[in-house]
């Protein structure tokens, strides 16, 4: 807390850091009106805690069934394939993995522009929006008949995925302050976990649907692309375009919302997209350590998601309980990812959290490569499937936060986020490619790069984390005093590493 300002007052109020313009600063689109401008002068941490309930109760179980049906409808293509897709629609060699391989192409291409998009119109909109469209391509693939028709639908599919990750992240930091969002991203994107989970439970109901003259694969598109639809309509009407315009919260809450970002999060709250001073980011030496971070990271959480159960059928089960024992792995995994984000939050520290997300990946696969003899050690393997899951979810989370954790500039935040998730997901085409059907069932070329890339993206993490530290004990002795990213309000962060007073969120 900064000292109390000169006032003819007896009891001056305390300032938070940042709230001398705090009445300018509040741009016209939001509705606080300005006598409730003191009142976040002086900020009260039990009503932060009121007002992060509301957050925490209005947004992430929405936007966590967003995301799950989001996971859903891009990760069902593999249930699918275990109920004969590709027998059915007469595919030659190589084209289901370039059904999966195609999807990232345009996932990478597009995320960028939409997600410049999302931040102009508010991702409160455009979320809903794209939900919309891949659900139609979703209930579309059910009708296709062919290869070229379902490579057409996987192409359009990821077009309308590709900014919605990066959209919620950037969509949750106009909310929450940088120490509390990690665990607020983790309850998000264990959704995901969750999807994979359900992906394989509801392909094992609806796989026991007999027809005549429908597949059962063709009902799980259906089922899934017609739930998806009505959510986004639902969504588009209930999410707040931002905590400024939020029917659900009074003028005071509105105007404490503001502050919490601006002195944060945001060096300036809803600042307007600037194409150049966006680019600025990529002067940081940062971004590219993190970047490839991203491209570590892409390879096994991409592998799990589209042919964990490939994976599990190697155990000799049958296809229905296949899709049935890939339940158990994703839901631990999403118990791992809340384990982690929660811890990394309590320390206020992202880096070690993600090492040992990569540990775990590199440890899954390199245990299931070095079986033998599968139905042995048939136990161990599965095990291996659990630990799979386990690191590959924190990491994604985790440093998605950590990045920006050390961006306090909006545009910077947004374009570094629309580049680095797509860029894991692009990561795809590798994992797709890696799994070869002459590897099965052990796919060990497969399980031996994807252990390579965890144990990379290990090293890489730890030491970008190291030279964080070392820089800002070089920070702290060049100014004289111990500086603690957090005690830094983010209004004097906007120029980031190029600012004396900065200070790496570890």
């Amino acid at each position: 807390m900064a000292s109390p300002s000169p006032s003819p007052s007896p009891s001056p109020p305390a300032k938070t850091p940042g709230c001398d313009a705090l009445a300018n600063k509040i741009p016209s689109n939001v509705s606080a009106p300005a006598e409730v401008v003191e009142v976040a002068r002086v900020v009260d941490h039990q009503a932060e805690r009121a007002l992060c309930r509301k957050f925490d109760l209005r947004l992430l179980p929405v936007l966590a069934v967003m995301y799950l049906f989001n996971a859903l409808d891009k990760g069902n293509l593999a249930n699918a394939e275990t109920a004969g897709l590709s027998e059915d629609l007469h595919f030659k060699s190589g084209q289901y993995n370039l059904l999966v391989s195609i999807f990232f192409v345009p996932y990478v291409i597009f995320a960028p522009p939409i997600a410049m998009v999302g931040k102009r119109f508010s991702p409160a909109r455009v979320l809903p929006v794209l939900m919309f469209c891949f659900g139609c391509f979703t209930l579309i693939v059910s009708a296709t008949s062919n290869f070229a028709g379902l490579f057409a639908l996987r192409w359009l599919l990821g077009m309308s995925e590709a900014a919605f990750f990066p959209l919620v992240i950037y969509y949750l930091t106009t909310f929450y302050r940088r120490g509390e969002l990690a665990r607020r991203l983790a309850i998000f994107y264990a959704a995901s976990n969750v999807a994979n989970a359900f992906s394989g439970l509801i392909a094992f109901g609806v796989f026991q649907i007999q027809h005549p003259t429908i597949a059962p694969w063709r009902y799980l598109f259906i089922i899934e692309g017609s739930v998806t639809l009505l959510f986004s309509i639902f969504a588009f009407w209930y999410l707040p375009l931002s905590a400024g315009q939020a029917a659900f919260l009074s003028a005071e809450e509105k105007a404490l919302a503001f502050h919490r970002i601006q002195v944060d999060s945001s060096a300036v709250v809803n600042e307007p997209f600037r194409l150049r001073e966006a680019l600025a980011i990529f002067r940081s030496p940062a971004t590219y350590a993190i970047l490839a971070i991203e491209i570590c990271l892409g390879v096994p959480l991409q592998g799990v998601s589209l042919f964990l159960p490939q994976i599990v059928e190697r155990l000799g089960y049958s296809t229905v309980r296949t899709n049935l024992y890939t339940v158990a792995p994703n839901v631990t995994g999403a118990v791992m990812l809340l384990v982690l984000a929660f811890a990394s939050d309590a320390t206020r520290l992202r880096s070690p959290f993600i090492a040992l997300g990569f540990l775990f990946t590199f440890s899954g696969f390199m245990i299931y490569a070095a079986i033998t003899d599968v139905q042995a050690e048939i136990h161990l393997a599965y095990f291996a499937t659990f630990m799979m899951t386990w690191g590959t979810s924190a990491p994604s989370v985790l440093l998605s936060t950590w990045f920006n954790n050390n961006i306090a500039h909006e545009g910077q935040r947004i374009l570094l986020t629309s580049l680095g998730v797509p860029l894991a997901n692009l990561m795809g085409l590798v994992s797709s490619n890696v799994f070869r059907s002459q590897d099965a069932p052990k796919y060990m070329p497969a399980l031996i790069t994807i252990a390579a890339f965890g144990a990379t993206g290990a090293v890489i993490t730890v030491c970008l984390g190291t030279a964080m530290w070392i820089d800002n004990q070089r920070r702290d002795r060049r100014a004289g005093v111990k500086v603690d990213a957090r005690d830094v309000p983010t209004e004097r962060l906007r120029d980031g590493p190029a600012s004396d007073e900065f200070r790496w969120f570890l």
